[in-house]
Formats: structure tokens, C-alpha cells, sequence
């Protein structure tokens, strides 16, 4: 939600400038493309690294095994991966660092354009409808947020009833990659 807001804030703010200052409709829409620009090329390097730290992640969460000596008489061999969950502590447990991937998702969509908004709220504004400009811009806004919304949620539901087996302990390494992969489908493709 918070992704979709400033997605389509961002988007009204330069719209609204735009209008306030008499700039052309070209020169915003060279503004969104250059947004865009930057927001596919964030993509990509978010991708890139989400990828390697997936990679990273999936290689140390191999499963190993472990010698164990409590009280000199119960000596034994257990295997394990660390995300499992389970309450067995190892020296090497990873600590719990902040996790800064909704921020960074944050910045990269207020910076992502939304193109088509950018035409349809100058029309209004230029015949000085005030009712129209409002209406236009919230229901686009809406629609966008619900959208992406409902996006993230019904792959969130799907995901989660999914048993990848093996492939689990890469799944960040496969959004990782789709996310570069999106961003270079933005940057080269035009998508």
C-alpha cells in the first residue's frame, strides 16, 4: 500500500508542478520517461544484489551436520538447515538484521513512473476543473493501489500453499533475479 502511495503520489506531485508552472506536456513526459529510466535501472541493481545475497543465503542454508557432546555421555550427529525453524542454537546462527527490502522497494516505485497519469490530470487542470482533477486522480490512484495490492497478496496466498522442496531455500534468489529481470524488461524493452 505504502509502495502504491508514493507510487502514484510522486506521479500527482510532478503532475501538479508541471501544471502550476505551464510546463508542456512534453517536457513532463520527458521528466517521467527520465524517472523511469532511473527506476529501471534501480531494478536492475536491487535485483542484481537481492540475487547474490539469495545465492549467498541459499548456499550457507545447505544442509549439514553437526557433532554434539552435552554431558560427555550423550554424544551425537544431527543434520539440519538453519532455516528450519528449529530451536537447536549453533554458534554460527545468523544474527537478525533489520530488513531494509521494503524500503528500497519503497524508493525505487516513487521513483517509477506512472505515465499515463500525467496526460489524463493535465487535461482537466488546463479547463480549470478542479472536480475533474480530483476525481481523475483519485480514482487512478485507487485503482493502482488495489491493483498492485491485490497483486502482492494473491501471490503472497499462492506462494505460501506452494512446497518447492529443495527450491525453497533459493526463493531469494529467484525474486531477486525477476526483479533484475523486470528491470532490464523496463530499461531495454520498454515494458
Amino acid at each position: 500500500v505504502l509502495c502504491g502511495c508514493g507510487h502514484v503520489i510522486s506521479s500527482v506531485l510532478l503532475g501538479t508542478v508541471g501544471v502550476a508552472l505551464g510546463i508542456t506536456l512534453s517536457k513532463l513526459e520527458m521528466v517521467e520517461t527520465y524517472r523511469g529510466s532511473i527506476a529501471g535501472w534501480l531494478f536492475i541493481a536491487f535485483g542484481f544484489i537481492y540475487f547474490v545475497w539469495g545465492i549467498n543465503k541459499a548456499i550457507k542454508n545447505r544442509p549439514h551436520r553437526h557433532w554434539h557432546d552435552h554431558d560427555k555421555s550423550d554424544i551425537h550427529v544431527h543434520g539440519h538447515a538453519h532455516e528450519q525453524n528449529n530451536k537447536h542454537v549453533h554458534v554460527h546462527a545468523e544474527n537478525n538484521a533489520e530488513n531494509i527490502t521494503p524500503w528500497i522497494l519503497f524508493v525505487i516505485f516513487v521513483l517509477g513512473p506512472c505515465e499515463p497519469l500525467i496526460p489524463i490530470l493535465m487535461y482537466p487542470a488546463a479547463e480549470s476543473n478542479i472536480f475533474g482533477l480530483i476525481l481523475v486522480t483519485g480514482v487512478f490512484g485507487a485503482v493502482t493501489i488495489i491493483t498492485m495490492l491485490s497483486v502482492v497478496l494473491l501471490l503472497s496466498l499462492g506462494l505460501t500453499n506452494l512446497h518447492l522442496g529443495h527450491i525453497e531455500r533459493y526463493t531469494h534468489a529467484i525474486a531477486g533475479a525477476i526483479i533484475c529481470l523486470s528491470g532490464i524488461a523496463i530499461q531495454f524493452l520498454g515494458l
